[in-house]
């Protein structure tokens, strides 16, 4: 089994899921990272160079092509915009929303111009989370609020609620973590 994390660019997944990883002696993949790799070039010049939906269409690859045993996987924020995608990754793992209110994404996404954020014309933050919310609360098998706490806090509970769930689902016959 793996651990996928979603949630809204800024909300500590990478950050988060390394820590994660470390404690649950896991492995840990970014996608993000992935996708920089294969496509050779920053997510962000990327995206003004062949467009949202290329991007998109490229994301989904990756996270389709993923095969990853025993790992926490950060998605990058627009994963969920990919029901095949999250298809494919919830198959073999438990799915985790590190969730914030919009302010405080608002406050840590200082380099939006920069930061290779999936994004169409014209949007903004809070348009991007009025989106993208409800997709992660589908897609979430736990929710982890990760605001007004420390990353070793947003670790401690994501793991508390992951043995929960996985205590829980082992009593339904799958597979615990």
């Amino acid at each position: 089994m793996n651990v996928v994390l979603i949630g809204m660019p800024g909300c500590g997944k990478s950050t988060v899921g390394v820590l994660l990883a470390k404690a649950m002696q896991f492995g840990f993949t970014d996608t993000d990272l992935l996708l920089q790799r294969q496509i050779g070039m920053s997510l962000q010049e990327y995206l003004s160079r062949n467009g949202l939906a290329s991007f998109l269409r490229e994301e989904e690859e990756t996270l389709c092509a993923l095969s990853e045993e025993e790992c926490v996987i950060a998605t990058g924020g627009s994963a969920v915009y990919s029901e095949a995608g999250m298809t494919h990754l919830k198959r073999s793992a438990v799915t985790v929303y590190l969730s914030l209110p919009l302010d405080a994404v608002q406050k840590r996404l200082t380099d939006i111009k920069t930061r290779g954020v999936a994004m169409g014309e014209g949007q903004g933050i809070a348009d991007l989370y009025g989106q993208r919310c409800p997709l992660y609360e589908r897609y979430a098998d736990i929710v982890v609020q990760a605001d007004g706490q420390s990353v070793e806090e947003t670790v401690q509970a994501a793991w508390e609620k992951i043995r929960d769930f996985s205590d829980e689902e082992n009593g339904k016959g799958r597979r615990a973590l």
